[in-house]
C-alpha cells in the first residue's frame, strides 16, 4: 500500500516518524501531524482536497436557503396577522368606561364670569390629554393669575382626582365623584400660619355651559363659607381675556345659537312629557299667557307633563327668529302641536313668543304668549 502513495506524501510521513515518541520523543508535536485525512490530502493535492469541501458547502447551500425563506415567510406571515388583528380589533382602548366621561361636559373654551357680573375674568381652556384619559384645565384670569389642572378617573378607587397647580406656587388636590348630575371635589390645603382649610368644589352643567362654585371651612366642616361662584360660557369674541361682556353680548350669533337650541329643546321635552328637562330649563318664575288669556305657571306645565294625559304626535316650530339684547333674548316661530287630551285628538297651529333670560346658571325661558289657532287656510 505504501508503494502506491504518491512520492510526496511519502516523504512527508517519513517525516512525520521522525518527530513521533519514537523518534524524537517530543510528543507536542502529534496532534499537529496527526491531522485527519483531508488536511494531508490538502497538503499533499490542493485541488483533490477543495473537491469535497465543495461538495459539502453544494450540499449545505440549498439547505441554509431554505431555512433562510421559510424564516423570511414566516416573518412576513407574522406581520400580515399582526396588521390583520390591528385592522380587526383596532389598538387597545383605555380609558373608555362610562365613568370615563362623566366630567366631559367641562370640555371647551371658555370665557369664565363671576355669577351676576358682567365682565369676563378669565379664558379657560378644558381638553383630553393622554388618549381622552386625563381632562386638561389652562386658565388665565385678567388679573395674572395663571393655572392649570388635571382631572382624572381613578377606576381603582372609584373616584374622580383633580390636581391644580399656579404660577404663584399654590397646589390643591380634591377628589370626589358625580352627585345628581353635579362634579363634587373635596379636599385640604393648609395657609401660611399651618391652618387646614378644607376645600369643597362643584362642577355642574347649565344651558350652553358650565358653573363652578366652591365653599371653604375652617372648622373641620362644621361651617362653610362661599369662596367664588363662576360661570363658563362658549368663547365667543375677541381675545377671551381682555373682552368684556358687553363686546362678548354684541356678538350676539353665539348667544341666539344657543337660545333657538334651548327653545328647540324645550319643545323636544314638552312632546316626550320630559318634566325632568322642563324643569331645567324653565326659570322659577315662568309665565304663559294663551291666545284665549289663560296664564299657565312652571308648577302647571310640569303637572301636565307628569300626568301624562296629553299625547303629542307632532311639536314642531317653523319660521324660527331669534333675537338678542345683551342679557335678554326673544323667539318667535310657527308651532304645529297634534296629538290628543285625555284621548280627544287635537291638530293645530299657533304663533307663539318666548322670552329667555341670561342668568348666573345660564339662559332661562322665562314667558311664553301664544296666538289663538290658526285658521287652517292661513297654516
Amino acid at each position: 500500500m505504501a508503494a502506491s502513495r504518491p512520492p510526496r506524501l511519502t516523504r512527508i510521513n517519513t517525516t512525520i516518524s521522525a518527530f513521533t515518541p519514537q523518534g524524537r520523543g517530543e510528543d507536542k508535536y502529534i496532534p499537529f501531524f496527526a491531522a485527519s485525512a483531508p488536511r494531508c490530502q490538502t497538503i499533499s493535492n490542493a485541488n483533490e482536497a477543495m473537491e469535497p469541501r465543495k461538495m459539502k458547502q453544494a450540499a449545505w447551500w440549498p439547505k441554509f436557503s431554505f431555512i433562510f425563506v421559510l424564516a423570511l415567510f414566516a416573518t412576513i406571515k407574522g406581520y400580515a396577522v399582526a396588521d390583520r388583528y390591528t385592522q380587526q380589533f383596532g389598538k387597545p382602548t383605555f380609558c373608555s368606561d362610562p365613568e370615563y366621561r362623566q366630567f366631559d361636559f367641562w370640555l371647551g373654551d371658555w370665557d369664565v364670569f363671576e355669577a351676576g357680573k358682567v365682565t369676563v375674568v378669565a379664558r379657560t381652556r378644558v381638553d383630553h390629554i393622554l388618549d381622552g384619559c386625563v381632562l386638561h384645565e389652562d386658565y388665565e384670569s385678567t388679573n395674572g393669575l395663571k393655572g392649570q389642572s388635571f382631572s382624572l378617573y381613578d377606576a381603582s378607587r372609584g373616584i374622580w382626582h383633580q390636581s391644580w397647580a399656579t404660577n404663584r406656587g399654590r397646589l390643591l388636590t380634591v377628589e370626589g365623584r358625580i352627585e345628581d348630575g353635579k362634579m363634587v371635589l373635596a379636599g385640604a390645603e393648609r395657609a401660611a400660619d399651618g391652618a387646614e382649610r378644607l376645600v369643597r368644589g362643584t362642577w355642574e352643567p347649565i344651558n350652553g355651559g358650565v358653573r363652578e362654585t366652591a365653599v371653604t371651612s375652617l372648622d373641620a366642616g362644621k361651617t362653610w363659607e362661599p369662596w367664588f361662584d363662576l360661570v363658563f360660557r362658549p368663547h365667543s369674541s375677541g381675545d377671551g381675556v381682555n373682552s368684556s361682556a358687553d363686546e362678548v353680548n354684541s356678538s350676539s350669533d353665539n348667544d341666539a345659537t344657543i337660545v333657538a337650541r334651548l327653545d328647540t329643546e324645550y319643545q323636544a321635552a314638552v312632546k316626550k312629557n320630559d318634566a325632568v328637562a322642563m324643569d331645567r330649563l324653565l326659570a322659577d318664575d315662568f309665565v304663559l299667557v294663551t291666545g284665549s288669556g289663560k296664564t299657565y305657571r312652571k308648577s302647571d306645565l310640569l303637572q301636565e307633563a307628569r300626568s301624562g294625559r296629553v299625547i303629542y304626535n307632532r311639536q314642531e316650530d317653523t319660521a324660527q327668529k331669534v333675537r338678542v339684547w345683551g342679557d335678554a333674548a326673544v323667539i318667535t316661530a310657527k308651532l304645529w302641536e297634534k296629538g290628543t287630551e285625555n284621548g280627544k285628538p287635537f291638530d293645530y297651529t299657533v304663533w307663539f313668543t318666548d322670552t329667555y333670560v341670561r342668568t348666573a346658571t345660564g339662559w332661562r325661558y322665562i314667558f311664553g304668549q301664544s296666538s289663538l289657532p290658526l285658521p287652517k287656510a292661513s297654516e
